[in-house]
């Protein structure tokens, strides 16, 4: 079963052991970040460092500057990795070592882009902006993330890629010091407040025959119970949150929704793989990391199984937690798969962050019964030794 691990750039760059040890576990491949959010890293084992910051979301490579000239919206460059092109160094040491080197491309999720934009960030019914989010159905936002996916995806060395966050984002976002957990939101409620209410989501809804402002007003008056902690929470199952949803909002105003995003999404998705493959040229695998379920968001982006595999290799599913999770997450795309389809198992290996590496043999047995046939361990670079142990035991003992 083939294994690919997460890693960032700084995770190899001024580690010249990094990348030995990597392959060391006994994976075949690495999954690279080439453009990320921001995030503070743990790095246990560099030599120079314990702790990388990256302040902003940012690209880890040298940006074409023909390519964003005059253009408003534009990757941000990193300054906390030493060197002109990161990814570029990390990949070469990478590939020097054995390991084939696919991409990790973070699309719709992007703080600082918001804060200097504001324009472009969903907006929910009560006038919020989420500044990470950037709503995705605004051209101007469609063809930045197209565009960044073709540049970050593509990149010297590499032969393959992962999109992350292709699709939908909304208010659930890790947030330093964050403090809206005070009434918890499930499922149906997260979906709530994240419905964006910009002017190119009215014009969307107007275009169906809808009234943007009556399903604003739906929308508050659904999240009322929310608010006074009587709503059901629909439970972590998908058919029971869109159940709930449909609840809260009539079936009516749920259908207009969804007809919406759901177009939005799967546009975005077809054009982002399309606009890789061109700029590939030739063989590269395009994997999208996706939830089963497309009213769910975020990292995982929703996506109709049947549509996505007519256009993408496959996909990276969300598969650390108990064996119903990993049926709920994998059997949905059985049905739809080709040839060519991937299905990856996403597991979480690091035990400080919720991971299991000590069940990570039997977790990935099961998940290849459902039909995955690849599995991907998030993050060799944050893990412990102890946990990269676990990791390497496992894979020893996998078929």
């Amino acid at each position: 079963m083939k294994a690919s691990a997460f890693v960032y750039p700084w995770d190899v760059v001024g580690d010249p052991d990094a990348a030995r040890r990597i392959a060391d576990l006994g994976v075949q491949q690495v999954t690279l970040a080439s453009a990320y959010h921001s995030t503070r890293a743990l790095t246990p084992r560099h030599p120079r460092h314990r702790v990388v910051t990256a302040r902003h979301a940012a690209v880890l490579y040298p940006p074409d500057p023909e390519r964003w000239a005059d253009r408003p919206l534009r990757p941000y460059r990193q300054s906390w990795v030493e060197g002109a092109d990161p990814y570029g160094e990390a990949a070469r040491a990478l590939a020097d070592a054995g390991l084939e080197v696919h991409s990790w491309v973070v699309l719709a999720h992007n703080s600082r882009l918001g804060d200097e934009h504001p324009r472009t960030s969903v907006r929910n019914a009560y006038g919020d902006h989420y500044p990470w989010a950037p709503c995705v159905a605004r051209p101007e936002v469609r063809s930045y993330v197209v565009d960044l996916a073709a540049e970050a995806a593509v990149r010297p060395g590499t032969l393959g890629t992962e999109l992350e966050s292709c699709g939908w984002y909304g208010v659930a976002h890790l947030h330093a010091h964050d403090k809206i957990g005070g009434v918890p939101l499930g499922g149906a409620a997260q979906y709530l407040m994240s419905l964006c209410f910009c002017d190119s989501c009215h014009a969307g809804y107007a275009s169906l025959g809808a009234d943007p402002e009556e399903l604003r007003r739906a929308v508050l008056r659904a999240l009322r119970p929310v608010w006074a902690g009587e709503a059901g929470q629909g439970g972590g199952d998908r058919a029971a949150e869109w159940a709930e949803v449909e609840k809260l909002l009539g079936g009516d105003h749920a259908a207009t929704f969804a007809a919406w995003r759901d177009r939005v999404a799967a546009e975005l998705q077809r054009d982002a793989v399309a606009a890789v493959r061109e700029a590939a040229g030739g063989p590269f695998q395009v994997l999208l990391h996706a939830d089963p379920a497309p009213h769910r968001l975020g990292a995982n982006a929703g996506v109709d199984p049947a549509g996505i595999l007519r256009h993408a290799d496959g996909v990276v599913l969300p598969c650390t937690g108990s064996d119903a999770a990993r049926t709920d997450v994998l059997t949905p795309f059985a049905p739809h798969r080709t040839e060519r389809t991937t299905l990856a198992a996403n597991f979480t290996v690091v035990a400080g962050m919720g991971g299991s590496p000590a069940t990570l043999e039997a977790d990935a047995t099961h998940a290849a019964g459902l039909g995955a046939d690849e599995i991907r361990l998030y993050h060799a670079g944050l893990a412990s030794d102890a946990d990269l142990a676990a990791v390497r035991t496992a894979l020893e003992r996998l078929p």
